[in-house]
């Protein structure tokens, strides 16, 4: 074959390589992350996750079902840290950093999974490596929340871990063990 017929051959496969789409580029975008860390009574609590939108989505009960555990958040696991033993009531949960996943229930008698393992995709969860399930006090928002948001504020003798999204807010009490 000669070499001008070879060369409109090479440029139009050279310009279908160069229009041809890269598929991981075609991936959802992740949702942005974000940290929140505050010192309560002596100890500092922090939290690092990912924040996703509402989006005109319905959300707990459909995007976050019912009865399943969810990884509280996006994309990798939600990072929870606290450099001092902390009581969720009863449950005690050691200084350390642990990952949070929720269990949302229609009910609303949700619960928060602490868990052990750490630097995990949000969605590989063992449930054997959970330190506890902290019940969580479940409210509806008069407005509702665009992005999820993690909180730690102050809170009567210690702090709260709040989660709200769309209408909701899931929260839980907490005192620095002494």
């Amino acid at each position: 074959m000669s070499l001008a017929r070879l060369l409109p051959a090479a440029a139009a496969l050279g310009l279908a390589l160069l229009t041809t789409t890269d598929l991981s580029a075609q991936r959802a975008p992740q949702s942005p992350r974000d940290s929140v860390k505050a010192t309560i009574a002596g100890a500092t609590v922090s939290v690092n996750y990912g924040r996703p939108f509402k989006r005109g989505r319905d959300i707990f009960g459909a995007l976050v079902p019912w009865n399943t555990i969810w990884r509280t958040g996006a994309n990798e696991a939600t990072t929870f840290t606290t450099s001092k033993a902390l009581s969720f009531g009863s449950i005690n949960v050691p200084a350390g950093t642990y990952t949070l996943y929720t269990l949302p229930s229609q009910d609303g008698k949700w619960l928060l999974a602490i868990n052990k393992q750490t630097g995990q995709w949000g969605t590989e969860y063992d449930q054997a490596r959970d330190l506890a399930r902290v019940p969580l006090t479940v409210t509806a928002l008069p407005a509702v929340v665009e992005q999820m948001q993690l909180t730690i504020a102050p809170a009567g003798a210690g702090g709260e871990l709040a989660m709200s999204w769309d209408r909701t807010k899931a929260a839980a009490r907490f005192t620095v063990a002494k």
